[in-house]
């Protein structure tokens, strides 16, 4: 069953064309890593499936719902590429107010299987807006993932991750998908390549490819 359907999609921004006429059906169970250079339109088109950004052309919807109605957004999780964290809350904290905003009532038993798991247990007391980048970035996974949703959209998260972190990340995603929800990521980490079941590439705002992980398509494409 398709999760996330874009028809037609585009975005303009004055003269400049960021996504050019963007289709495509991510199903659920399904792992997609979005690929292409900085500029090429990922991250526009993720902002649009999340609805922080309205489409200049076509559609994009999250289980049928217009991507940004109400019914969207409590399907889909949205990891953008820099953490966004209050600057007075501690990670757990910032835990709370997520499972609380989105009725999570096991939030304690989901924050502590993903606080250890990224290794963030012993700081979670302590402010994020004062980690490294990499300690933020594994902030803002757990509060994406602690919360429900059956669609995933990640912007680039393996920057700044240590290897330990890289490779949890993706045991992560991997699992994610293994559930059930539909996994859309934004990628320069080829690795993931390896445990994507589908690839899509862009260049300056169209699509080149979509289909089964090509490595030689992929580093052409970032060559």
């Amino acid at each position: 069953m398709s999760a996330l359907v874009a028809f037609g999609l585009g975005k303009r921004y004055d003269d400049v064309d960021a996504l050019v006429d963007f289709e495509a059906e991510c199903s659920e169970g399904e792992l997609v890593a979005l690929v292409g250079h900085n500029g090429s339109g990922k991250s526009t088109l993720l902002r649009l499936a999340a609805g922080l950004l309205d489409p200049t052309d076509g559609s994009i919807t999250v289980h049928g719902a217009q991507a940004g109605t109400p019914d969207a957004r409590a399907e889909l999780s949205f990891i953008p590429d820099e953490p966004v964290l209050y600057e007075d809350l501690s990670v757990n904290e910032h835990i709370e107010y997520i499972g609380r905003l989105h009725g999570v009532e096991d939030w304690p038993e989901r924050a502590d299987e993903l606080l250890e798991r990224l290794e963030l247990a012993e700081r979670a007391d302590d402010l994020p807006v004062r980690f490294s980048r990499g300690l933020r970035q594994k902030t803002a996974l757990v509060l994406g993932l602690v919360r429900p949703f059956s669609v995933l959209v990640v912007d680039e998260p393996f920057v700044g991750l240590d290897p330990s972190g890289q490779r949890t990340l993706t045991e992560l995603l991997v699992e994610i998908a293994g559930s059930g929800a539909c996994v859309l990521v934004a990628t320069h980490q080829l690795e993931l390549l390896d445990h994507a079941d589908r690839c899509i590439g862009l260049r300056n705002g169209a699509t080149v490819f979509d289909g089964p992980v090509d490595h030689a398509a992929v580093r052409a494409l970032l060559g």
